[in-house]
């Protein structure tokens, strides 16, 4: 694909996901946690250069699409979501693709050729965002030089971030979870295939933002209510009917402050790698 092309669809990916009634999240029918759809809208816009360029090493596209969002937004809304889609943006490229015949497999080359320098970048574009505990353990910190390469230090953190966790499985979330769910609705809405998508992932396992902020027992909780509205949604359904018990949930979360950011920027990853693969449009 064309820098132009994969630029687009990570546009369409953050807008998509933002169209949804993701629980917890902003999205357009309600605002949370101190921030307003319009920074995610700018950040995205800002990001897609960046992500999108061509033959640029992950870890310059995911600093260089922080600095952007953060000039612009003024606050980390995408860290994670950068994260994810810098080597799925790198995979799509065109001889990536040629050689390894399916997005998936470029994937598992883009992530083997990952080296110090982007450590050194994804260092302090975390460090930058100040996401409030990715990156911090007692041996490595992202305040400080790495002394690991980059899938040494997702290595580290993937216990207990579910981010961290993909580039040590090759995205097996998204290409296992969440694509399947995707697919599986086909013939549903485009919000309500996101929404599904997102309470999979919620219901999947505890969310790493809300275990990083609240703790496990809280993140188990809000895995169990999801795993509950997961079974009473109709996805298929219009939104009349598939909306009440979303909302419903979605306030009882944003009033405790939970905020399950992780299922989030899995989902956006989700939209993306269905748009770089064509059988999603942008």
């Amino acid at each position: 694909m064309s820098p132009q092309r994969i630029a687009i669809a990570f546009r369409a990916a953050c807008r998509a996901e933002l169209d949804a009634l993701k629980v917890g999240n902003v999205h357009r029918f309600a605002a949370g946690h101190g921030m307003e759809v319009a920074h995610f809208e700018q950040a995205a816009e800002a990001a897609a250069p960046y992500i999108a360029a061509s033959g640029v090493h992950v870890g310059a596209r995911i600093e260089a699409a922080v600095t952007a969002s953060l000039a612009v937004a003024g606050l980390n809304t995408n860290l994670g979501i950068l994260l994810l889609c810098a080597p799925l943006a790198a995979a799509a490229e065109r001889n990536e693709l040629e050689r390894a015949g399916t997005l998936h497999g470029a994937l598992t080359l883009v992530l083997a050729r990952l080296d110090m320098s982007d450590a050194e970048a994804t260092f302090r574009a975390i460090a930058a965002a100040s996401p409030g505990g990715l990156g911090q353990h007692p041996e490595h910190d992202v305040a400080a030089p790495p002394r690991i390469d980059l899938i040494e230090a997702m290595a580290l953190a993937a216990e207990r971030d579910r981010i961290a966790r993909q580039y040590v499985t090759n995205f097996a979330d998204v290409f296992e979870l969440g694509l399947p769910r995707l697919n599986e609705l086909a013939d549903a809405a485009p919000e309500a295939r996101t929404e599904a998508v997102h309470l999979a992932y919620l219901a999947a396992f505890p969310d790493s933002h809300i275990v990083r902020k609240f703790g496990l027992s809280i993140a188990e909780e809000v895995q169990q209510e999801a795993r509950r509205i997961a079974a009473e949604v109709d996805f298929r359904a219009p939104a009349a009917e598939r909306h009440p018990p979303l909302l419903a949930f979605d306030s009882a979360l944003k009033a405790r402050g939970l905020n399950p950011g992780t299922s989030a920027d899995l989902t956006v990853a989700t939209l993306f790698a269905a748009m770089l693969e064509g059988w999603l449009s942008p």
